[in-house]
């Protein structure tokens, strides 16, 4: 006999459940929360959204006489809907009489690699792709300098934003590594500056949370005292951007809830939403951890780091991430090479997993040089079917072992 558990698994590509087994001599805690069990928003309740923007104007009225609009919206790491959103944004816009030659989208992607026309149809939608142009941000060429933040980090904007007199963000809130929540004025910064801005920013945010002995997931969930989010909110403000339009989502990437209004006013009403559907159970010192990671497939190391902090010292890490993407383009913290790699790249970073026993990569989809983010070159095992993941743990791991199965470990947080 077996004890099974269903994850999700496939966003963006054969979106399906994957079941993982358990032996039944084994304690597992299934660690799911309560965006897990919500069900996708309704049509009326989107309309809501709308029609009552939180902290601001209606978009159908605050784009009234303006020319030129820029819609950013977050990338392909995130998996965000934003095909069944961007219709309701676009009626807005022409309820203001804004025309198709009047707006164009820009991709958010911070310091992630440029996507192409196949990424753009996936968040975007087949139509929206072909209507209006969809751009990638350049974070190396092309930014406009407006000037330095209270803890002087220069602030350099996409210049084609800055020349657009309406902007609107559309993204999600979950909880994050640094910034402990995306959405909001994210979508912008570090979504659309420049190389030295994002980095002058991350500089001091990881100062501060070593400052603080914490370590980069430590970070998920934690909003108040907060510098990246505080820096986020006044590059926002310098920038002039409008609106935001931002989901909450479930383990199966749909969207659950939805706010839409002022960048800083809606986010802060959305965080609190997320605090309540994504938090977590800790169940600590556990044998086993099974991390999935869905809706940020492609950033799985944050499931396995934030796994992590619930097992025992030598114990085993399954990271599940069936994307066949692989792992992100990360131009600020991913390796380029076994001896150099972005600005904030470390050949050390594998340290973080130095209390982990095996490292165990649960994906038809291997990629030798993602093992860079998985403790370094060697340092995983890579396993194509659950099958060989029940054949590894059951050598090290008999009658009685406990474990924790995360149902997505890249969205839940612990206080």
């Amino acid at each position: 006999m077996t004890q099974s558990f269903n994850l999700q698994q496939g966003a963006w590509f054969d979106e399906k459940e994957i079941q993982v087994t358990f032996p039944d001599d084994w304690t597992v805690n299934f660690c799911g929360c309560p965006a897990d069990s919500m069900k996708p928003i309704s049509r009326e309740k989107t309309e809501a959204a709308f029609e009552k923007p939180i902290g601001t104007q209606k978009i159908r009225e605050a784009a009234l006489g303006k020319q030129e609009v820029g819609i950013l919206f977050d990338d392909i790491s995130r998996g965000t809907r934003l095909y069944e959103i961007v219709p309701y944004v676009l009626d807005e816009l022409k309820q203001a009489g804004i025309k198709n030659d009047q707006i164009r989208f820009i991709c958010s992607m911070g310091t992630h690699g440029a996507h192409t026309r196949i990424d753009f149809e996936k968040k975007l939608g087949k139509e929206v792709v072909e209507t209006y142009p969809v751009f990638n941000h350049n974070a190396y060429e092309n930014c406009t300098f407006l000037g330095n933040t209270s803890r002087n980090t220069e602030v350099h904007v996409n210049t084609e934003l800055m020349k657009c007199d309406f902007k609107i963000g559309l993204g999600c809130i979950v909880p994050h590594p640094f910034n402990g929540y995306g959405g909001g004025g994210k979508i912008l910064f570090p979504g659309v500056t420049s190389i030295d801005t994002i980095l002058g920013n991350h500089i001091v945010t990881g100062a501060d949370l070593l400052g603080k002995g914490l370590n980069p997931v430590d970070g998920l969930g934690r909003f108040e005292d907060n510098v990246m989010r505080s820096e986020m909110e006044e590059v926002c403000t310098m920038a002039g951007l409008d609106m935001v339009v931002d989901a909450l989502v479930n383990c199966k990437c749909e969207t659950i809830d939805l706010v839409v209004g002022h960048p800083i006013k809606a986010h802060y009403e959305g965080v609190d939403k997320a605090k309540a559907i994504y938090l977590t159970k800790m169940i600590p010192d556990v044998d086993v951890v099974v991390a999935n990671a869905n809706f940020k497939g492609c950033e799985a190391a944050i499931a396995g780091l934030f796994g992590m902090k619930t097992l025992k010292k030598g114990g085993d890490l399954v990271i599940v991430m069936h994307t066949p993407m692989g792992q992100i383009t990360h131009f600020l913290i991913g390796g380029f090479g076994k001896f150099i790699g972005g600005k904030l790249w470390s050949p050390d970073r594998g340290a973080m997993l130095n209390d982990v026993g095996r490292i165990i990569l649960y994906s038809p989809y291997r990629s030798k040089a993602d093992e860079d983010w998985f403790g370094g070159f060697g340092r995983p095992i890579w396993a194509k079917t659950w099958q060989e993941v029940t054949e590894l743990l059951s050598s090290q791991n008999g009658s009685g072992s406990t474990a924790n199965v995360f149902s997505d470990a890249t969205i839940q947080y612990f206080e």
